[in-house]
């Protein structure tokens, strides 16, 4: 496997290249074009230049997360069709410039739901978390008022401000989309594009829902082994794979991970490995990456990745703020730098113990 970052790109991120380059074991950054849209095209030229400047610090871009997809080939519009295109030439722009994995989702409306930014744990760090009887107190036009004064300043991935101001109109638009039609809408996708990612060996990994149930009445379906396993059938190609975060399969305490993993041998192309901490079924938070700090047998998920043969990118996700600093909620250095190296730790324990015949 290779340990990687997520950078959001010079303009939007406070953790730099530098100090990235600086975290031990890890080679590569998982980044984006921030400041485009859903269904604009990424022309060859700004993925050129995000490379170089990638390359120029030492390290490279192991894949993309994310391109972002449209909400009318979601919701299965008539102008969809435009949007794959778009969607598609975007691959093959990243597929000329030697990039060869996109994660991505297919939420409808919100790619992620907390309820709040900046919980306090007993330590005095604080954390993304979710609680389910606030999101049910809430209309899903307050939804990002309630959260919006502890971003730090920050663009939310999937809560852009211009994207908030038309929550209502998008509610409106996946009236008539329940399951069956999100899973079609998704199966029309990925057949569409199949073909160029098979031409310039491009991974896609599907991110799940988060969390993994229905929020708002809003169709949910990457949430357990049973979808995900059905998705891989309905297009059965190397190509199409998944992300597999732990943290959000792991929102649904009846999803065991590491069985999960062992279902998709062969399929993960990229995985995001973090803990979370449940106060009850539906009340939790993000929790450092060792495992007796939250609910999740960290161990056992890594090995679960080993004994699969996974050697794919792995990225820390959600890091507690500690330590003073003030950044993008989950997306600080600190203690996601922690994270890393705990996880590279677990990695090169299990091979050490693999080889040894332990």
């Amino acid at each position: 496997m290779e340990m990687t970052f997520r950078w959001y790109g010079s303009k939007f991120d406070t953790v730099t290249l530098e100090q990235i380059r600086q975290i031990p074991g890890v080679t590569g950054v998982i980044t984006t074009l921030y400041d485009t849209t859903p269904g604009e095209v990424w022309t060859r030229e700004a993925i050129h230049a995000l490379k170089e400047e990638v390359e120029a610090s030492g390290l490279h871009i192991s894949g993309i997360e994310s391109v972002n997809i449209h909400d009318a080939i979601k919701i299965g519009s008539p102008d969809r069709e435009q949007y794959i295109d778009n969607y598609i030439e975007t691959l093959k722009h990243l597929g000329e410039e030697d990039i060869h994995l996109v994660c991505y989702n297919f939420m409808p409306v919100f790619d992620w739901t907390r309820t709040e930014l900046a919980r306090v744990r007993p330590d005095g760090s604080t954390v993304l978390a979710y609680k389910q009887s606030a999101v049910d107190a809430l209309v899903p036009e307050k939804m990002f008022e309630s959260i919006a004064g502890d971003a730090n300043g920050a663009i939310l991935p999937g809560w852009e401000p211009e994207r908030m101001a038309k929550v209502k109109e998008l509610f409106d638009a996946y009236r008539d989309v329940d399951d069956e039609k999100l899973f079609a809408n998704l199966n029309y996708f990925l057949e569409r594009i199949m073909p160029v990612c098979n031409e310039y060996d491009i991974k896609m990994a599907i991110h799940p829902d988060d969390p993994a149930w229905s929020v708002f009445g809003l169709p949910k379906i990457i949430i357990n082994k049973e979808n995900i396993l059905r998705m891989m059938k309905m297009v059965d190609d190397p190509h199409n794979g998944v992300t597999f975060c732990s943290g959000s399969y792991g929102t649904n305490l009846e999803n065991d991970l590491p069985d999960m993993i062992r279902s998709l041998k062969g399929r993960i192309h990229f995985a995001h490995v973090r803990n979370l901490k449940f106060h009850s079924q539906q009340d939790f938070e993000e929790a450092a990456h060792l495992s007796s700090d939250g609910s999740f047998d960290m161990y056992e998920i890594m090995k679960a990745l080993y004994d699969i043969g996974f050697d794919g990118p792995i990225r820390p996700d959600h890091g507690r703020m500690i330590w003073g600093e003030k950044a993008m909620p989950g997306y600080g250095l600190y203690d996601r730098a922690l994270g890393a190296t705990y996880l590279n730790g677990l990695w090169e324990a299990i091979d050490k113990s693999h080889k040894r015949g332990i």
